[in-house]
């Protein structure tokens, strides 16, 4: 088998290079005079209740597009202000087709609106018979503009709004709550704590996450549905009834193990632990439970049982051996049974990543019976999001189970929603998708889970530790330490870090044969066994790291010399690219702040990447979207997705790919970085590419492809397992002074 490969070299950056030019229409769109009325018709309306509504010193508007709009053709001109900074919240509708953005502006800003609203309509009544058309304003961008009651740019940007805004309104309905809640308020530049006291409503700082997420009791929830419902953004039950597993004592004699000594560290954050356990010297235990609550022998069976498997999962389990030996565990109980205060566990979290900078990887196996919602990101999730961008850590966690007796399909339950983590489904042990399998995707279009290991079920389960012994186990709980234990390994042992990490997971996962299972079930597949199997690649492949940050627009290098012979290259190719953006809840299905495309492939005749296909409809070149719909490239594309992984597929029709002449027989990587929210969020972000190549003649090429990379500048590094695990042992040595 050969090592994996690690490419350094220079990576360029570039701003964009095009520039926006004309508001204008999609093709055989328009607008009315008439459809401009009834939008000036129901500010007014909005208006009016915000000026006799004195509970909030700004309004809040509901803007409701005809589609899953892009960010270029968000409303612009229609307000005074830059829109774009004035959201607070973006969700889909009823259909899942169009979204619904919330802005929050001062309420002076309504009068303004309607004026710019009512001269448009005039222009378009009078100088374009009552309907602006696309050729309209294509034949206006280039003709002289004499009308002045409005500038002709304002204008043609304001017929562009109106055209993709269906309506205008805000939803002040009452929300169905009658229990202790997390709330999450829009947030409108106002003091939390200050701003519910004027509604009666005493809280503290300690009941609050995030500035605008608050802990209320239902007497508390019922005077803000009264007084203020529009304020409330999204809202969850705080009490968190977690997914229960499959336990079944067997008889089985004590197992052994020998004493810890250097071996890395995974967190586990779950339930109580059972220091009578035989492995409780690898665990470093820590009770953050309240002393007010009794702790049962029963209550430390799910953290007992997840942390066996991450400390000695492969002697309990010969057959699942993976090579990555034993792990030592800091255990933090947060939960005894199987109910909790999500709210209460949110802020023990947060506190217990912050005192533990040491510990990279973490395993959280709860998560909820509740279905997660659609039009926004959990509390849970959204939480481990920020502590992931904002740390050097990634969490892997359980994508829940339906309970036995649960027929249909179920979405999976928080935090399983979380779009930096690791999300982990069960197969059972024929990779079938476990029968208490709950399913993806996240606000529509966010891949979850990411990936599937072996979880047990009902026809064989696996084997664990718990406080009554050996114990038969099933449920993803079991599957997700597998995920940590080689997640470990790739950072620990080989160095590597989280994002090549992560996207060496993925890919080993998808490798060449498509899933015949749903995405939304299993992710991108199944991970190998074997460590080994994502270390190291086939005689036949040749497998590379390359590693970077985003500084500007474009990130590129165009000089990636891939073998040739006969005038081709004899190679199909994929590539993961997996990166950790800043996320914000308040933007709701519009969550994650940054996208990187990824391109990868030949260089083409005219200096672009070529990029191999993971869609067959994939553009040329990005500035091509332009001709798709957002919500196309969301779902194709995987736009906004924090992982992208492009393939060829591998048949036996595969042929060797041309050599372009101008390319000089050079492959290239482009990622172009857009921000959805402030310019420079993605500026910095760290990202990981992993490529396999597969030769099409079953020959091994990895020399000549080091000899090549060498000679056009790449310090080529082998990501040998023998050498950084004696490196890393050397390491650990206590020093001895004579």
């Amino acid at each position: 088998m050969n090592d994996v490969l690690l490419l350094k070299g220079r990576f360029e950056h570039a701003p964009n290079p095009t520039t926006s030019g004309a508001p204008k229409l999609p093709s055989k769109g328009a607008v009315t005079a008439k459809h401009v009325a009834l939008l000036i018709q129901e500010l007014k309306i909005e208006q009016s209740r915000w000026l006799h509504d004195s509970t909030l010193s700004k309004a809040l508007l509901d803007v409701h597009y005809n589609r899953i709009i892009a960010k270029s053709n968000r409303m612009r001109s229609i307000f005074a202000f830059n829109c774009d900074e004035h959201i607070v919240g973006a969700k889909f509708d009823k259909t899942k087709t169009k979204h619904i953005i919330t802005y929050c502006f001062d309420k002076g800003e309504f009068t303004k609106a309607i004026e710019r609203l009512d001269d448009c309509q005039k222009i378009i009544e009078n100088n374009f018979g009552g309907e602006v058309t696309a050729e309209d304003l294509e034949q206006l961008s280039t003709d002289t503009w004499s009308i002045k009651v409005m500038h002709k740019t304002p204008f043609m940007q304001c017929v562009k709004d109106c055209f993709y805004i269906s309506h205008f309104a805000k939803d002040r309905a009452p929300k169905n709550l009658d229990e202790t809640s997390l709330i999450s308020i829009y947030d409108i530049g106002e003091d939390a704590v200050d701003l519910l006291r004027s509604f009666g409503i005493v809280i503290t700082n300690d009941r609050i996450i995030n500035g605008t997420t608050l802990q209320l009791n239902p007497h508390e929830v019922s005077i803000l549905n009264n007084k203020a419902p529009y304020l409330i953004a999204m809202a969850v039950s705080d009490i968190s009834k977690y997914t229960k597993d499959d336990f079944e004592t067997a008889e089985g004699v004590k197992p052994r193990i020998a004493e810890p000594t250097n071996e890395p560290i995974i967190g586990v954050i779950d339930t109580v632990f059972d220091t009578n356990a035989y492995f409780s010297k690898w665990v470093d235990y820590v009770n953050t439970v309240s002393d007010e609550i009794e702790i049962k022998k029963e209550d430390s069976e799910h953290g007992t049982t997840v942390s066996s498997i991450i400390v000695d999962g492969p002697a309990l389990n010969p057959e699942l051996d993976d090579g990555c030996g034993h792990f030592r565990v800091k255990h933090f109980g947060v939960l005894a049974g199987n109910v909790g205060s999500t709210f209460t566990i949110l802020k023990t979290i947060r506190q217990i990543v912050s005192e533990n900078k040491n510990i990279k990887v973490w395993n959280l196996s709860l998560g909820s019976k509740q279905e997660i919602p659609e039009n926004y990101i959990s509390p849970e999730a959204a939480i481990l999001d920020k502590i992931q961008y904002e740390n050097d850590v990634t969490f892997i966690i359980a994508g829940t189970n339906k309970d036995v007796g649960e027929n249909g399909e179920k979405r999976i339950g928080a935090p399983a929603d979380s779009i930096n983590s690791i999300v982990v489904n069960s197969v059972n042990f024929e990779k079938k998708p476990a029968s208490y399998t709950r399913t993806g995707p996240v606000l529509s279009f966010y891949n979850k889970p990411d990936l599937c290991y072996y979880g047990g079920d009902y026809k064989k389960k696996m084997v664990a530790y718990g406080p009554k012994g050996i114990t038969l186990v099933s449920g993803t709980s079991y599957a997700a330490p597998w995920i940590a234990r080689k997640m470990a390994y790739l950072i620990y042992v080989m160095g590597l870090r989280r994002e090549v990490a992560k996207a060496m997971l993925i890919d080993s996962a998808a490798g060449w044969t498509p899933n015949e299972e749903s995405s939304t079930k299993i992710g991108y597949g199944v991970a190998p066994r074997k460590i080994d199997d994502i270390i190291r690649s086939k005689d036949d492949e040749i497998r590379f790291i390359l590693m970077g940050e985003s500084q500007q627009y474009n990130t590129y290098n165009y000089g990636i010399p891939i073998p040739i012979a006969n005038d081709t290259h004899p190679f199909v190719a994929r590539a993961t690219l997996c990166y950790y953006p800043n996320c914000e809840r308040n933007q709701g299905v519009d969550y994650t702040n940054t996208e990187m495309e990824l391109r990868f492939g030949r260089i083409n005749d005219k200096g672009r990447v070529q990029s191999i296909k993971g869609n067959k409809e994939e553009p040329d070149d990005i500035d091509d979207l332009n001709d798709f719909t957002e919500e196309h490239v969301r779902r194709y594309f995987r736009k906004w997705d924090n992982i992208k992984y492009i393939a060829d597929n591998l048949t036996s029709r595969s042929k060797p790919r041309k050599v372009y002449a101008n390319g000089n027989g050079n492959w290239g990587i482009k990622l172009t970085t857009m921000n959805r929210l402030r310019q420079h969020d993605g500026e910095g972000l760290p990202f990981g590419v992993v490529v396999t190549l597969k030769e099409l003649n079953g020959k091994n090429r990895i020399a000549e492809f080091i000899q090549q990379c060498s000679l056009r500048g790449w310090l080529v590094n082998r990501v040998n397992v023998e050498i950084l695990v004696e490196v890393r042992n050397k390491a650990e040595e206590d020093i001895v002074w004579e």
